[in-house]
């Protein structure tokens, strides 16, 4: 019977407990976590805690009184230059136990004990809040000072946004009336040019050299002909008067 005995003998003698609790001690200051059974590391935390906060003050007595538990040089080195530090703001609890499951073979319960400062997972860096405090009626204020605050931003916000687009428009503006003043000159010292002295050169040239080379002489040949004809009809119709003439006033010519 236990008897109020509350240490687990782990199924070993005393000294091989000791010897193993020391070297598991050793491994998870070393590698800041290992895996183990459950009832090794609820041993091994019982074990290593005390050590840790004593480790907290560097002096030659806790380097000697933690020599004594570990038996390892480098160990306490490490400890203390490396580990210390980083608990120094804690209080007690440096280790968690993680549960892993069942061990194949004889289905022992596993699990993971690590230095919490070392997880960073499941550390949270500390957020200090601000808090002000204030007179009653305050909240109203200042409710109505940012109110207010945010209205003339977006106000000046607004009036940003219209010099913009005033801005823009006149940039717009100015690229079309320039634009078409350099298309139209353009336009009025190239092609006119060209146009006008292509006709002046080649067309009258060409519809002068035919009509005179070709006109008069058909006019000419229409015009002779017609001539003579119409001074022979003349010609024909005075002496018809004058027959006729004479026909009429026989008297008169006697």
């Amino acid at each position: 019977m236990r008897h109020g005995n509350k240490l687990n003998h782990l199924g070993r003698k005393s000294a091989h407990r000791k010897a193993m609790i020391s070297n598991m001690a050793c491994s998870l200051i070393e590698h800041k976590r290992i895996t183990t059974t459950v009832a090794k590391a609820k041993a091994l935390r019982v074990f290593v805690e005390p050590l840790l906060t004593k480790s907290k003050t560097d002096s030659t007595h806790s380097r000697r009184v933690v020599f004594s538990y570990l038996q390892n040089k480098d160990i306490v080195s490490e400890l203390f230059r490396e580990v210390a530090p980083k608990i120094a703001d804690r209080n007690g609890g440096y280790t968690r136990i993680i549960r892993t499951g069942f061990r194949l073979g004889d289905n022992a319960e596993t699990c993971l004990i690590e230095l919490v400062d070392f997880n960073t997972l499941y550390t949270k860096e500390e957020t200090k809040k601000t808090t002000r405090r204030s007179r009653r009626g305050g909240g109203a204020k200042a409710n109505s000072v940012a109110e207010s605050n945010s209205a003339s931003i977006e106000e000046a916000v607004v009036v940003d946004s219209a010099e913009e687009t005033v801005q823009s428009a006149a940039e717009e503006t100015a690229v079309v009336e320039e634009a078409p003043v350099a298309e139209e000159t353009a336009v009025v010292e190239e092609a006119p040019a060209a146009e006008e002295t292509a006709i002046v050169e080649e067309a009258p040239a060409a519809e002068e050299t035919s009509a005179v080379a070709e006109t008069p002489a058909a006019e000419e040949i229409a015009e002779i002909p017609v001539a003579e004809e119409s001074s022979e009809a003349e010609n024909s119709d005075a002496n018809d008067e004058t027959s006729e003439a004479s026909e009429e006033d026989p008297s008169k010519e006697a």
